[in-house]
């Protein structure tokens, strides 16, 4: 494990001791005298998409029937050539938005914008192509994957961003290619995947440093050494996971990792690390996200041009549902549990596409044309409605 420290800002590096929970959404609300009123009318939802072949990062309302881009802004420095704007995580406690800017020379950078009004705030330098972030609940710590797309198969890096200055101050080896970031819910690990070496990891954040290695390899599954030399070598052949991404369940009980190069997910125990259970996916699965209430996983399907949603509880597909655009790519889930907000890059001089998926209907209920390629989302708020 190879960890570097940047400019004293070490011992500075926040640790999440608690998550921010959602509960579900009011349908419907008390009078004075007890009587049932109507629910109050549709919540609002926004979320943010980074368009990675436009360079533009696209703010987007549903009111529950209605999908629109209420402003789409450039990102990047470089005038002539595309930054690549690929993930996004956003902070909703201090109203900070995350973008990943995968091209740079020869790093990647990390642009801060304020969310509502998208005006630039600042950036931090971190590795080679910087891909999915995960944001801690207090927002003062953004754990960034850097993917390496364009590099050799070396063992790449997670890094770890003090935010309220913008600074690295941590860069923990883990595999190659490395994608997903997310953060358990109490906060105290960090998971990511290596498409190349076939791992789930965990970091400690107090460190930050490796903690646990999973081998995800068909057949082979089980526990490595943190520092097992074999642990970030490229792994080829029959069987081979290819995960690119990975979620904790809301409980902390469980991480689903979608196989892209096997086509299923993979529910794991996060005490033990070894597989519960495995649902079938069909070709590519690709991102993932669960519901807050812990009863559905939705993943999109970037090789079926859909998104499969499972039931939890009993372990089934419960629908899947085909997408306005091919190559479909990330997913979030409102906070409410109500809806899935799911981008379609789409192919060639074609616009992609934002589709919301009503997941009591299991059905996409509106639709919108972004820019070039969107990929990455980021869910920001969400609002009741007004009487």
């Amino acid at each position: 494990m190879r960890m570097t420290t940047g400019r004293g800002a070490g011992a500075a590096l926040a640790v999440a001791l608690a998550a921010v929970g959602f509960g579900p959404a009011v349908a419907a609300v008390l009078g004075p005298a007890g009587q049932t009123l109507a629910a109050q009318g549709p919540a609002r939802y926004w979320v943010y998409v980074a368009n990675e072949s436009s360079d533009l990062v696209s703010r987007v309302r549903f009111d529950g029937t209605t999908l629109v881009e209420e402003r789409a802004v450039t990102v990047g420095f470089h005038p002539t050539d595309l930054d690549g704007a690929h993930g996004v995580a956003v902070d909703p406690k201090d109203g900070f938005v995350y973008i990943s800017i995968a091209h740079g020379r020869p790093y990647g950078y990390i642009w801060q914008m304020r969310a509502g009004t998208e005006e630039f705030v600042d950036t931090a330098q971190v590795g080679l192509f910087p891909a999915t972030m995960a944001v801690s609940a207090d927002g003062t710590s953004l754990y960034v994957v850097n993917f390496n797309l364009h590099g050799d198969p070396l063992p790449s890096s997670v890094s770890a961003v003090f935010t309220p200055v913008m600074t690295e101050v941590a860069q923990v080896e883990t595999c190659v290619m490395p994608h997903g970031s997310r953060l358990s819910r109490d906060g105290l690990r960090h998971y990511s995947t290596c498409m190349m070496s076939d791992q789930l990891v965990e970091i400690s954040v107090t460190g930050p440093k490796v903690a646990r290695r999973m081998r995800l390899t068909a057949d082979r599954e089980g526990v490595l050494a943190p520092d097992d030399p074999a642990a970030t070598r490229p792994v080829m052949g029959a069987g081979v996971c290819k995960p690119t991404w990975v979620v904790p369940s809301p409980d902390d009980r469980f991480v689903y990792v979608p196989c892209n190069g096997r086509g299923d997910v993979l529910e794991i125990e996060q005490k033990t690390l070894t597989v519960r259970r495995t649902f079938p996916a069909g070709r590519a699965p690709y991102n993932a996200d669960v519901t807050p209430d812990g009863s559905l996983l939705v993943v999109t399907l970037k090789g079926e041009q859909a998104v499969a949603v499972y039931d939890l509880a009993s372990g089934t597909e419960r629908a899947r549902i085909p997408t306005t655009q091919p190559v479909t790519h990330g997913v979030v889930v409102s906070p409410d549990g109500r809806y899935a907000f799911v981008t379609n890059e789409a192919v060639g001089a074609v616009r992609g596409t934002l589709d919301v998926v009503d997941l009591e209907r299991d059905a996409i209920v509106a639709s919108l044309p972004l820019h070039y390629q969107p990929g990455g989302i980021g869910f920001w708020k969400m609002e009741k409605g007004g009487s």
